[in-house]
This record gives structure tokens, C-alpha cells and sequence, in this order.
């Protein structure tokens, strides 16, 4: 047999195999929202290139900042 005929089949049952599971993996992390400071960079490299980005640790606690600061409750 040749090796990289096998090598090759290999490679692509693997990736078969976890495709799926980076599908979930990546819906997973967008649903808790893990992705969340990818994703920023993502839009403003599309749309504010001309300003520097957040760095991760200022982008989560400007994150944290517009979450808690209003009053949130329903009473």
C-alpha cells in the first residue's frame, strides 16, 4: 500500500470526525459568549481600522462596565 494514499484517508476521516464537534464548539462558545472579544476585533478591523482596538483585558471590563451598570431588575 502506498503510504501517503493512507496517510491522506486518514486525514480525512479525521476531519469528518471533528468537524462536527468544532461546529458545536464554536456554537458553544458563541452562545456563552467566549468569542466575544474575537468577534469585536473582527468588526472593528472591518469598520474602525483607522482606531487602535481594545486591548482583551479593557474590552472585558468595558464588557462588565455596560452590563451591571444600569439598575437591572424587574420591580
Amino acid at each position: 500500500m502506498n503510504p501517503g494514499l493512507v496517510n491522506k484517508y486518514i486525514v480525512r476521516c479525521v476531519g469528518r470526525t471533528l468537524r462536527p464537534l468544532q461546529c458545536c464548539w464554536r456554537a458553544l462558545r458563541q452562545l456563552s459568549g467566549d468569542d466575544a472579544y474575537e468577534r469585536y476585533l473582527t468588526h472593528h478591523t472591518a469598520c474602525h481600522a483607522d482606531a487602535a482596538p481594545l486591548s482583551r483585558k479593557e474590552f472585558f471590563r468595558h464588557e462588565q462596565q455596560q452590563k451591571w451598570s444600569d439598575i437591572k431588575r424587574c420591580c
